[in-house]
């Protein structure tokens, strides 16, 4: 069953992802694309070994799950074997190594084998191809991160690869052989790269699903299994002595029955990202090693991305090893098998390793946009993630990587930007040492208090009181709100004052608020006009009102006097008249 068509195995989960530029650091092929802040994994370039999985530190790296397809294939109702990694004494503890078959079969496996048979055929071919021909070294291709990142990346040496398959398909082939053709098998272990390793054509229809320790546990957990509940029961095929060591860095060499003390010329063991990259460039015609044994993983199998924290890498070691003494009594020792079983061919992709069409004027383009075109300028710090400034630009120019990923180049932007800002507020900005002398000053400041850099070194009274700033560096204050008028300069300011501890050192920032304060004086002025204005009118009016009342009142009094005048002259006509 092929993978082509399914999701990439290792990718981003862009909600976690912090743009730390962690998982290209440590990334030994540089398969990280960065794009809009955020960290992809290039598949094309990716040899799925786990690295970025290990290193993200907020676990937005993460490799696909196919616990679907292996309970499709239980589901169908196929005979399902299992191939268990001889890593699984490290990752269970010594009380679930009898349970897991049980556990398994609870699952619908109907077979449990140790993929450790395979490891030892595995390890006697490499030892008869290896002493059949001294001439040259050969690489042990146990390891499916090595073998992608030969290919991808050191095509050169895929001639010098043992022509051998994994001990995973190894194992498989043996199943078949064992139980039938049409058998289904599952592969379990630590390892991601295992899942690349599908795509493989002399993988096609042998190996049917690959699942890591940690899908196999989500896996008991989905179904409700618990290992402390399942009885104890055996493998249905038994350990293999030595070949449980396979997960170990030499693991191969030991399983062979080769003597190796260390101090063999003829046979290296290697383990971890560093220490592969330099033997794969020492190597070549004339190297005196027969064989040679990498694994990519740091410690070996037993530190693969597939494993569930829990136990250290030493605690993991310790197990394996036990485990290998205490099955010593009931191990046994199989028979070679065909070697045709075993055949594999390797290719010289180098699809992942090619620079593209980067030319010479674009790299430099690249490099004076972020201010290094001068070579003192860049400086290989390496806090993007690549090893060089150059190196960075050529995957800036192929889309792998962004301008703004230079940390001294986004922290001189920065600057500059606070430099303009300190060059341009409105408000004056000073800056004093522990002893009150200046350090700097800008432009508005020199202009409030007709100054130029030349006062730089001098005591801060050399311009105004220093009583202020001598209670900030006493301690008797920490910040200051003040507002002080300094009459030589005719200016009004409302004084910021706070002290650096650290530093020691004082922070003025002075706010001109002189024209501020005459227009509150002008207003002042306006409302006591304004006010005095109403008192003048309102007391002219109470006049008017008073004057009015008694002109009034003089007319009433003049009308009643008529009125009885009058009244008067009539009554004394009636007299008359009678």
């Amino acid at each position: 069953m092929l993978e082509s068509s399914k999701p990439q195995i290792v990718f981003t989960l862009t909600a976690r992802c912090r743009d730390c530029y962690r998982c290209l650091r440590a990334c030994p092929v540089k398969a990280i694309r960065m794009q809009n802040g955020q960290a992809y994994v290039d598949e094309k370039r990716c040899i799925a070994c786990g690295t970025c999985i290990r290193e993200c530190p907020q676990q937005a790296k993460t490799f696909r799950n196919d616990i679907n397809i292996a309970q499709s294939l239980i589901d169908e109702g196929h005979f399902v074997a299992a191939s268990i990694a001889p890593s699984f004494s490290a990752v269970f503890n010594k009380w679930q190594h009898s349970r897991l078959a049980s556990a398994l079969r609870a699952l619908g496996i109907r077979y449990v084998g140790q993929t450790s048979h395979g490891a030892y055929q595995i390890s006697l071919e490499s030892q008869r191809l290896a002493e059949g021909d001294k001439t040259r070294p050969h690489i042990a291709t146990a390891c499916p991160a090595l073998i992608n990142y030969i290919e991808k990346y050191q095509p050169e040496l895929v001639d010098y690869l043992l022509p051998l398959v994994s001990p995973m398909v190894a194992h498989a082939r043996l199943l078949r052989e064992k139980l039938g053709k049409d058998i289904k098998v599952i592969f379990i272990g630590p390892c991601v790269a295992k899942k690349s390793e599908l795509n493989r054509p002399e993988v096609a229809g042998v190996v049917d699903c690959v699942l890591t320790f940690k899908e196999l546990n989500l896996w008991l957990e989905q179904k409700g299994i618990d290992l402390s509940m399942c009885e104890e029961s055996n493998f249905d095929e038994k350990p293999v002595h030595k070949a449980q060591l396979y997960p170990l860095p030499g693991g191969l060499i030991k399983t062979a029955g080769l003597k190796d003390d260390g101090l063999n010329l003829k046979l290296l063991r290697v383990d971890s990202i560093q220490g592969v990259r330099e033997l794969l460039n020492g190597i070549g015609e004339g190297s005196e090693h027969a064989l040679i044994e990498p694994l990519f993983c740091s410690q070996g199998c037993i530190n693969g991305p597939g494993i569930d924290p829990g136990k250290n890498l030493f605690e993991r070691r310790r197990d394996i090893i036990e485990y290998n003494r205490e099955t010593k009594s009931i191990s046994i020792a199989p028979e070679a098998a065909d070697s045709g079983l075993f055949k594999a061919a390797f290719r010289k992709t180098d699809s992942g390793s090619s620079p593209g069409s980067v030319t010479e004027e674009q790299i430099q383009q690249i490099l004076a946009r972020t201010g290094k075109q001068d070579p003192e300028q860049q400086l290989n710090c390496g806090a993007c993630g690549y090893d060089s400034c150059r190196e960075k630009a050529i995957a800036v120019a192929l889309g792998m990587a962004e301008p703004e990923m230079c940390i001294p180049y986004m922290r001189r932007l920065a600057e500059r930007r606070t430099d303009q800002i300190f060059s341009t507020t409105p408000n004056g900005v000073i800056m004093l040492d522990g002893e009150l002398n200046i350090l700097g000053m800008n432009p508005a400041f020199k202009s409030f208090f007709s100054c130029s850099d030349v006062i730089l070194g001098k005591h801060i009274s050399y311009l105004m009181d220093p009583a202020p700033f001598e209670k900030l560096i006493s301690g008797m204050e920490e910040k200051m709100d003040i507002t002080i008028f300094h009459r030589p300069y005719n200016l009004l300011c409302r004084e910021l004052l706070y002290i650096l501890k650290e530093e020691k050192q004082i922070v003025g920032i002075f706010i001109n608020i002189t024209s501020q304060q005459e227009h509150e004086k002008k207003l002042k002025e306006i409302r006591s006009q304004t006010v005095e204005q109403a008192n003048e009118l309102l007391e002219h009016q109470i006049k008017m009102a008073q004057n009015i009342a008694q002109f009034l009142g003089e007319s009433t009094a003049r009308g009643e006097e008529l009125v009885r005048k009058l009244m008067s002259l009539s009554e004394g006509d009636e007299n008359t008249s009678r």
